[in-house]
């Protein structure tokens, strides 16, 4: 089986990370899409982070239903930070005869020499970059030619905006899934 690996905090879940991860599954680019939920990012403060139980159970709420997209804790029981080329050799020696590709924003991409053992993390796993604002495609396959731009909608949100939003008490119903909101909503998350 052909796994793509979507990691991120997730901090929250939002339509524009499902509707990404259900553009790879129907273009047939995986079988299916994880959503690598992480504990906590080396390259990223780690202040704002809701437990990570709070992260699954929304991801859990928004992908319902979807067809070929799950959630992983994988990270939770790893060595921290997590650092994605640990956390693929994991996955392979778990699930030897699946095939994994990564999936990263074109943000990551250009910093990708910053991750752990990159060079070895390009030769072991395709890696899949989708469009990040302010953050050029084009640029990051000039630097890493291995990569492989995804040809999906541009989502034009993020989670840290949606924090802001959230505090604001600016209404989020476009882009989070309604249990989602309900979730950050009975939990008094991110106020």
């Amino acid at each position: 089986m052909k796994i793509a690996l979507y990691p991120g905090s997730f901090n929250p879940v939002h339509n524009g990370h499902i509707q990404l991860a259900r553009s790879v599954v129907e273009q047939h680019l995986a079988d299916e899409v994880w959503l690598v939920i992480s504990p906590h990012n080396p390259l990223k403060e780690s202040a704002l982070l809701q437990d990570e139980v709070h992260r699954e159970a929304m991801i859990c709420l928004a992908l319902e239903g979807e067809k070929g997209l799950f959630a992983s804790t994988v990270e939770f029981t790893m060595p921290r930070p997590s650092y994605t080329i640990d956390t693929i050799r994991e996955l392979q020696r778990m699930n030897p005869g699946d095939q994994y590709v990564l999936m990263i924003g074109s943000d990551n991409a250009l910093i990708f020499n910053q991750w752990k053992e990159y060079q070895e993390l390009l030769s072991i796993v395709e890696v899949y970059v989708y469009p990040r604002r302010g953050f050029s495609v084009s640029e990051a396959l000039a630097l890493y030619p291995k990569m492989r731009a995804l040809n999906t909608p541009y989502y034009d949100i993020s989670s840290t905006q949606l924090r802001e939003w959230i505090r604001q008490g600016v209404d989020t119903s476009d882009w989070l899934h309604p249990d989602v909101q309900e979730y950050i909503s009975v939990n008094h998350l991110y106020l």
